[in-house]
């Protein structure tokens, strides 16, 4: 059994400042909610697949897929010993556990690997998530240290919308400068559908006030101040717009940047 792709996700777990970068918790509070809403639905497939429902969200996937197996004695040495003296919460223990045992069994080869059904990676999005300002406790809600969101239902996440997991720069972007209640908006026209739009606006409300900030994400590959929906409520604007969900956002910005960057 190779050790080398357990190791690399104990690595990304030694990497992660769980409980003191407060700035960056709250600076990446929308990806990382984000992030767990679709760990929470990935949970909810695999706990499906196995007859795990009761518990999920945070269990060790690998138990269930093949309970007979066991971790390298070396790796498991130094992950529980890393686990011990530096993440603090039961739940965000087992979810590492988890991932570290997920990634051997994977790197166990075809020959040794039981069939397996066609689910994403369960554990990637906290991966994610926690690189980006570290883990999260619970209570009767989800605390990400710079948002709470409510776990839902078994039924709903099962049934939510998914979220591939995508690039760091797409996660900057849903992040950057999202300061108040975000609503997502495509422009849409012949030729360009919603799943295709000619590009995607934001409208922040922030304070008491409302203030209404508008922005577009240009071709520089940042959100920029636009003029679009003013325009539009006053009837100077042609092209229609359609809100549109974060998740969808982040897919256009997704292909944005990757078909900006090729071409530069």
């Amino acid at each position: 059994m190779s050790t080398e792709p357990p190791r690399a996700v104990l690595e990304r777990l030694r990497a992660v400042d769980w409980y003191g970068d407060w700035d960056m918790a709250n600076g990446h509070s929308r990806s990382r909610a984000l992030l767990m809403r679709e760990y929470l639905r990935r949970a909810a497939l695999w706990a499906q697949a196995y007859g795990a429902e009761e518990e999920w969200p945070f269990f060790d996937v690998t138990e269930f897929v093949d309970p007979a197996f066991r971790l390298d004695p070396e790796v498991e040495s130094e992950l529980e010993d890393y686990l011990a003296h530096n993440v603090g919460t039961p739940s965000t223990a087992r979810t590492c556990r988890g991932a570290v045992r997920w990634a051997a069994l994977r790197a166990g080869g075809k020959a040794a690997l039981p069939e397996l059904p066609d689910l994403p990676d369960p554990y990637e999005p906290l991966l994610l998530m926690y690189g980006r300002g570290g883990g999260y406790s619970i209570e009767e809600f989800i605390d990400l240290y710079g948002v709470m969101i409510p776990y839902g239902n078994f039924e709903s996440n099962l049934d939510a919308e998914p979220f591939p997991t995508p690039a760091p720069s797409t996660l900057d972007a849903l992040d950057a400068g999202a300061v108040g209640r975000i609503t997502y908006y495509a422009k849409i026209s012949e030729g360009y559908p919603r799943s295709s739009p000619r590009g995607i606006l934001r409208r922040r409300l922030v304070g008491r006030e409302a203030e209404t900030h508008d922005e577009a994400f240009t071709r520089n590959l940042h959100w920029e101040p636009t003029e679009y929906l003013r325009l539009y409520e006053l009837g100077h604007n042609d092209v229609d717009h359609v809100q549109i969900s974060e998740r969808e956002a982040a897919a256009f910005i997704e292909s944005t940047v990757k078909r900006l960057s090729g071409s530069r």
